[in-house]
């Protein structure tokens, strides 16, 4: 399968990269030039058409680049993402995976066990709501049938060599379980539209991933519970 990685200088993409299957050929890009990069800032026009042509898929990491301001980094994850996608739609890509994040939950209380149905509640924090709305721009074309989107709710991603015991927050997970995850999203059959919480196995973890084991068959296989 040939798959466009975005934000491919971020640690959150190099993590996932390292994790895939070898059967993935990658196509790598970002907004900034880097070794074995395909630079974009994924305007509307031939340059996106080019990054897309010939993908099957595209993981839509979409990490701000170090120091970028909120006004950069929302532009990229809403007229940059629609430019992607477009370009995704037009070149008959067959499926987007968005890489979100868990914490757009939590504002929810701790007292509730918080699952796909409840609505986000992002925040005007730079990294929240340049997620949240990636998302939407995600959803919309997902709903008007121009893709299939898998958005994946990832919790806060941790090396296990280096982490402490027990976990200082419950949503923490391995990259190699969010590498799991967005293969398993690759491959499930899923609606035009799906959004899985996806964390670590420990327990104790504040959100439910039952619908990431039954919609994608994903099982996360590190845990931080102290042995």
């Amino acid at each position: 399968m040939r798959l466009l990685i975005t934000s491919g200088t971020s640690a959150l993409a190099q993590a996932v990269m390292a994790s895939l299957p070898a059967r993935y050929m990658l196509r790598v890009t970002d907004r900034v030039d880097g070794p074995g990069l395909w630079a974009a800032d994924l305007g509307h026009g031939p340059e996106t058409d080019a990054l897309v042509a010939g993908m099957d898929a595209i993981v839509v990491v979409g990490e701000p680049l170090p120091g970028e301001g909120t006004g950069a980094y929302v532009d990229a994850m809403t007229r940059g993402v629609y430019n992607l996608l477009w370009a995704a739609h037009q070149a008959r890509v067959q499926r987007v995976i968005y890489l979100s994040t868990l914490r757009l939950m939590d504002a929810h209380g701790v007292e509730y066990n918080v699952t796909e149905r409840f609505r986000p509640r992002p925040t005007t924090d730079r990294d929240l709501m340049g997620k949240h709305l990636g998302e939407y721009v995600c959803r919309e074309f997902a709903r008007e049938h121009k893709l299939t989107v898998v958005a994946l709710r990832v919790g806060e991603v941790v090396d296990p060599e280096g982490a402490g015991v027990p976990p200082a927050d419950s949503t923490w997970i391995a990259p190699q379980d969010v590498a799991a995850a967005v293969d398993a999203a690759l491959s499930a059959d899923v609606p035009r539209w799906s959004v899985v919480h996806v964390q670590g196995a420990q327990t104790g973890a504040r959100y439910p991933i039952g619908d990431a084991q039954k919609v994608l068959g994903f099982v996360p296989v590190i845990d931080f519970q102290p042995r």
